[in-house]
């Protein structure tokens, strides 16, 4: 029903508990570019539980390997940056949803070629900079879900 994509993801807890996400949820999973980790990281295994097996992942070595993959998805890319709420957004089926590393988020080209679709969750105190990816990540699919409709019926 929908895809998450992690470009150069760092933490691989965050990874992990994204995999058991998306394994309940039915979502695949991207990784893209070079991780922040090895992708046999015991912490990466334990925040994943026994799900693995649950989760459909594929990689890549990049971002246009990612968008040759997916060919009839659209790519929403959630940022820090970006001014439209992520609430004001109508999903589909199929979307993509993009995801930057914990540390420095997407890199600008990519958010300044894709302006009407990058996404943002708000953050409502100044001093925070930004959510944990993990949290970040559940917020948008949960929500795309919602949009597009129980599949439980």
């Amino acid at each position: 029903m929908l895809h998450v994509a992690l470009y150069e993801p760092e933490i691989p807890p965050n990874t992990g508990n994204i995999a058991r996400l998306c394994a309940a949820t039915s979502t695949e999973l991207h990784i893209v570019g070079a991780t922040g980790f090895r992708m046999d990281d015991r912490t990466l295994k334990r925040a994943g539980l026994d799900y693995w097996e649950h989760v459909t992942m594929h990689r890549h070595v990049d971002i246009k390997a990612l968008y040759n993959a997916l060919p009839e998805s659209r790519f929403l890319f959630f940022s820090t940056k970006a001014r439209r709420r992520y609430t004001d957004f109508q999903f589909q089926v199929g979307d993509c949803l993009v995801f930057g590393p914990e540390t420095r988020g997407l890199p600008e080209p990519i958010l300044a070629g894709n302006p009407g679709r990058c996404l943002n969750i708000p953050i409502y105190v100044p001093e925070v900079r930004s959510l944990n990816l993990a949290t970040c990540v559940g917020i948008a699919i949960y929500e795309a879900l919602r949009q597009l409709g129980d599949p439980e019926g």
